[in-house]
């Protein structure tokens, strides 16, 4: 019998008494442990992220927030209220129209996760519409925070209203098997394009609020 893969069991008990790391500990004894029975580094790799992605339990979206951290410590925002400086004609309003254009789209195309508050409008979205602002002079705490909320505003009705428009979206199907136990049946199809008209009307709504935000903030 082979006793050395329980080599990893070895490197836990030492890497716990030294007070190591857990995520590495742990991380090296399952390496060590692949490698002592004989099995290919990439192969011992790949099992270990095919176990991680089948038994996570958490969003993939908070193991990115570290690296959001990280860009943030290291000068993104600055970053973006720089790029933004750069266009003369960009005005708050203007820029979150844009964006909200984009996440209803994307939505409308499923890609629902590509944009949001922690990834996007946190680190990017929020520090370019405050730069904007910023241009017709400096914004009181009160101004400051609505142009933060608007941003995060925006996000919201650009998500909430484009995602119904594609046809495989858990609310879609949501409404079709409750209206199917009711004994009324719709197409996922014929809801999908009902969606439309609302989702032009949150887009031209808003539109006008942030239009109107403009206006408040050259006052």
């Amino acid at each position: 019998m082979n006793y050395l893969p329980l080599i990893g069991i070895a490197i836990v008990v030492v890497g716990f008494l030294l007070r190591l790391n857990p995520l590495g500990v742990v991380t090296a004894a399952a390496l060590a442990t692949g490698l002592a029975a004989g099995k290919p580094l990439v192969q011992v790799i790949a099992i270990l992220g095919k176990a991680f992605n089948d038994s996570r339990y958490v969003s993939i979206i908070w193991i990115a927030l570290p690296v959001i951290g990280l860009l943030e410590r290291y000068g993104l925002q600055q970053q973006a209220r720089r790029v933004i400086a750069g266009f003369r004609r960009a005005t708050t309003g203007r820029l979150l129209i844009g964006y909200m254009l984009f996440r209803q789209l994307s939505s409308a195309l499923g890609l629902t996760s590509i944009a949001g508050h922690a990834q996007t409008v946190r680190p990017l979205v929020a520090p370019m519409a405050e730069a904007a602002a910023d241009r017709d002079g400096d914004l009181d705490d009160a101004t400051r925070e609505r142009v933060k909320a608007m941003a995060a505003a925006t996000d919201n009705v650009g998500l909430f209203f484009g995602e119904d428009i594609f046809i495989a979206i858990g609310s879609i199907l949501l409404i079709v098997g409750f209206l199917d136990q009711n004994g009324i049946h719709v197409a996922p199809l014929h809801l999908s394009i009902w969606a439309i008209p609302s989702a032009i009307l949150a887009f031209l709504i808003h539109s006008t609020r942030l239009l109107l935000l403009d206006r408040k903030l050259r006052k």
